[in-house]
């Protein structure tokens, strides 16, 4: 038994249609509301009303991703209470909607961090790209930081005045843009861009981490997942908190959901299966020490939901994306492992057996030039992985069952 073919589209604004994805023979749709200021609770109708489309397809609603949780919850702040109880309040309408995965991430301000959106590889395709000089170049002497520098070591600060100095003031804003709110903006981002401070803005936003260690900010996760988990059991629901992207820390903000004895930790919080996590190979893998075969062996139980793509290494945290089953990760072993959880799961009698991946990401490539997409989700390019992980899976499953 294969995983779960899904797919991550942004609503009825898409340019990929749902009439589309059924041609390409995607079995869940991965979606939220994302018309839903964050904070806010999501209203059975409108829930109801993206599940009736996606079905109406022949398909269904696999996982919401993502039911934001909000910075108010991060920092447990003076509206942290109200915050919850929506949470919890959604939690219950996705559960009696018949929607039983959430994907949530808890990293502080930016949900993913990326230098470069368009990154050309030598056979024409784009993919993005982070290289830890050009962020520190960022941080030090564009957003100006308080004390920025310190968090960096000299080699990568010597290499940062090398970077800005070859930049032009039009290049500094477009990498300040594409960090702050181009990237962050398709998933209800802190700061939309509309305002020309918008780099104060997001300052004043990380200053409200000044007091938040990584000790305060795994403190206020676990409490948001006692609150939250026994709401998300009652109602069939199975939470699955993504890592951090990338997994060390940036801005000076903490990360606590970076390694496999993180994502250890986050379990033991509430021992529950609705207290689950999102595999993501290529977030994970950033962090060099994190061992992708052994997490899902010794966590597989807990995974509910896949990210299946690839990155390229670099020394100094550099790295690029690129496709699916090629580049440094091995994939081979780790679909393997995914395969054999979902076996273990049918003979336990485990009514949650098929566990939904999506092809994250994508080398932009061919027609995706001629269509609007948000970075890092082209047509094509993640079309080409599904077809590559699809029949990856379907070897695999011959040699594990003979059939």
């Amino acid at each position: 038994m294969v995983l779960e073919k899904s797919w991550r589209w942004f609503g009825f604004g898409d340019s990929v249609q749902l009439s589309d994805l059924k041609q390409i023979g995607i079995e869940g749709v991965v979606t939220a509301l994302h018309h839903i200021p964050n904070g806010e609770v999501w209203p059975v109708a409108e829930i109801l009303k993206v599940k009736s489309a996606i079905e109406a397809q022949g398909m269904h609603w696999t996982v919401a991703e993502s039911l934001p949780v909000s910075e108010g919850i991060k920092t447990r702040n003076f509206d942290h209470e109200r915050l919850i109880t929506n949470y919890k309040i959604s939690l219950q309408n996705l559960g009696e909607c018949g929607i039983d995965t959430v994907c949530y991430n808890f990293m502080p301000v930016l949900d993913w961090v990326r230098t470069s959106l368009h990154y050309p590889l030598q056979n024409g395709g784009e993919v993005m790209y982070f290289d830890y000089a050009t962020f520190a170049a960022f941080d030090v002497f564009i957003l100006k930081r308080p004390n920025a520098a310190n968090d960096y070591p000299d080699e990568i600060i010597a290499k940062a005045e090398q970077v800005i100095a070859s930049m032009t003031s039009e290049e500094h804003e477009e990498l300040a843009r594409n960090i702050i709110v181009v990237s962050q903006g398709f998933i209800d981002g802190v700061v939309d861009g509309s305002t020309p401070d918008y780099k104060k803005v997001f300052l004043k936003f990380l200053d409200t981490y000044s007091a938040i260690d990584r000790d305060k900010l795994r403190e206020n996760l676990s409490l948001f997942l006692q609150e939250v988990v026994p709401v998300a059991e009652k109602y069939g629901v199975n939470l699955c908190i993504h890592p951090d992207d990338p997994p060390f820390p940036v801005l000076g903000l903490p990360r606590i959901v970076s390694s496999q004895d993180d994502l250890e930790w986050i379990c033991q919080q509430v021992d529950s299966t609705a207290n689950g996590i999102t595999f993501c190979t290529g977030s994970l893998s950033v962090n060099r020490q994190n061992n992708l075969l052994q997490i899902v062996e010794k966590l597989g139980p807990r995974i509910h939901f896949a990210h299946l793509r690839n990155n390229v290494f670099f020394e100094h945290r550099a790295f690029h994306e690129y496709g699916h089953i090629e580049g440094d990760i091995d994939m081979y072993p780790i679909i393997k492992a995914l395969l054999k959880e979902q076996i273990r799961r049918k003979v336990s009698g485990r009514k949650d057996v098929r566990i939904p991946f999506r092809p994250d990401h994508g080398v932009k490539m061919l027609d995706d030039y001629t269509r609007s997409a948000n970075p890092g989700y082209p047509l094509i390019g993640r079309l080409k992985g599904l077809s590559e992980l699809s029949g990856m899976q379907m070897a695999i499953e011959r040699e594990l069952t003979g059939k």
